[in-house]
């Protein structure tokens, strides 16, 4: 069986993204960096970060102290809501918060375009099929070698591939993905577009209920193998990369650990039986009348 910690997958513009990355969400300040180091140093390939997360310098002094060469691994960002009127100029800031010349993956974090001045109201006479619109200039900078979106529906989808000026698909959709929030029609729909799925919060996010799981903690002890290795291996086996977060160098090594097993299709359907549901990221705190999680992608 390939290494899964050395597999990759082929995105519609033929490059290749290491399955598994380092997500640095809600990572605590001071700590990012020195977890950052050391996953690189202990092989992983893929880094992934966000503007909103407020830790782009960190990462970036994470890469440095690493010593790991820019071009051996993979490094994703991401646009903030308030940014989406001035694209480039955000997207100049992460390069120079990150302190690297180009960006793997440049995604836009949210369908909606907040007012720079009060983050509570929706941008006049701006929304989110006008950002992917700039988000594809972009391309033409040699800067950034693939765009994508995140915690977009099939709505949000189809609503930019409508417009007369739409040319390049994303390439990822970024969204929650977990066994108690698996989005099997959206994971389908993007597959049939073309467009790679990526996993956040694919270990149910801090604390995560998945981690009392009679089911999971059974079938963990029976592998030789944590819980946290198995919601991976289940990812991975979906067909989605994934992206965990910690700050922990041995959880960060263990997390890492995927390589020369997996799990049988038995296996798999007593991970998809797991009939708890839960979402760890809401779109309560949007603008007001903003919606983005409608539920239907079940």
């Amino acid at each position: 069986m390939a290494k899964l910690t050395d597999k990759v997958f082929e995105l519609n513009t033929g490059c290749k993204m290491p399955a598994v990355g380092l997500g640095t969400w809600q990572s605590p300040p001071g700590v990012v960096e020195k977890a950052v180091e050391i996953a690189l140093r202990h092989g992983y390939k893929h880094i992934d970060t966000a503007m909103a997360y407020g830790n782009e310098k960190e990462v970036g002094e994470g890469i440095k102290k690493s010593g790991v060469p820019r071009e051996d691994f993979w490094l994703t960002t991401k646009l903030d809501n308030p940014d989406h009127s001035r694209c480039a100029e955000a997207f100049q800031e992460s390069l120079s918060n990150l302190d690297v010349d180009y960006i793997d993956l440049y995604l836009m974090h949210w369908p909606c375009s907040t007012d720079p001045s009060n983050l509570k109201k929706h941008l006049p006479d701006w929304d989110y099929v006008k950002t992917w619109m700039e988000m594809q200039k972009l391309m033409d900078t040699g800067k950034v070698r693939n765009i994508g979106v995140s915690n977009f529906s099939q709505k949000h989808i189809e609503a930019i591939m409508a417009h007369p000026e739409f040319k390049i698909m994303p390439a990822v959709n970024q969204i929650e993905l977990h066994p108690c929030h698996p989005s099997p029609k959206l994971v389908a729909y993007n597959a049939s577009k073309g467009i790679h799925s990526t996993g956040y919060s694919c270990l149910g996010s801090t604390d995560s209920p998945l981690y009392s799981n009679e089911s999971l903690l059974k079938l963990a002890e029976a592998k030789g193998r944590t819980p946290q290795q198995c919601l991976l291996m289940w990812g991975l086996q979906k067909g989605w990369s994934v992206i965990p977060k910690s700050s922990s160098e041995p959880r960060i090594a263990g997390n890492f650990e995927l390589n020369g097993w997996n799990l049988t299709d038995g296996e798999m359907a007593q991970i998809d039986a797991i009939p708890e549901r839960f979402k760890v990221c809401g779109d309560a705190w949007l603008p007001t009348g903003v919606k983005v999680f409608f539920g239907d992608d079940e």
